[in-house]
């Protein structure tokens, strides 16, 4: 079965994961006592929770037109990548990653399924890239896939200062 995606149904998937992003480091700063490692991961959230007010932007920016009509990717190329996603082969976007804390991780768990977290954003974040025309904003997700690779720096900073 082919699944279609629409521009507003593309930008409502990267509002999920930012939203997932944010819930996360949010109830990971909670689980903790180490005010060091809780004070970054909520500067995270903050982050995240920016950025999806910058997708709702561009969301709220795609003409009614766009809202109706299959993205346009000839090729079915820049799709292939958000099929494979939808159908659960790459990450689960229904699957909340914050639900999985128990509040017994260690720290490093946390940081490692958060470093993963970020590059699976990232990619699909470049796939979602191609899909946008330069008038609806393609540089601003640019910006959001540098503060992503930003995100895996300063996690990769973290985790090694734990051990």
């Amino acid at each position: 079965m082919s699944i279609k995606f629409n521009a507003d149904e593309v930008f409502e998937m990267a509002e999920q994961l930012e939203r997932n992003g944010e819930k996360y480091y949010r109830r990971a700063a909670q689980g903790t006592d180490n005010k060091k490692a809780q004070k970054f991961m909520l500067q995270l959230a903050d982050m995240e929770a920016e950025h999806l007010k910058t997708f709702a932007a561009m969301r709220a920016a795609v003409e009614a037109a766009a809202k109706e009509d299959t993205v346009w990717d000839p090729d079915n190329e820049a799709v292939a990548y958000l099929r494979a996603m939808a159908d659960g082969y790459v990450f689960n976007m229904s699957e909340d990653p914050a639900e999985s804390l128990t509040g017994k991780e260690s720290l490093q768990d946390i940081f490692a399924k958060a470093t993963q977290m970020e590059r699976d954003s990232i990619v699909f974040y470049l796939g979602l890239r191609d899909m946008v025309p330069p008038k609806l904003g393609a540089k601003r997700i640019d910006g959001i896939i540098e503060q992503e690779k930003g995100h895996i720096v300063a996690l990769t900073k973290m985790l090694k200062s734990l051990k």
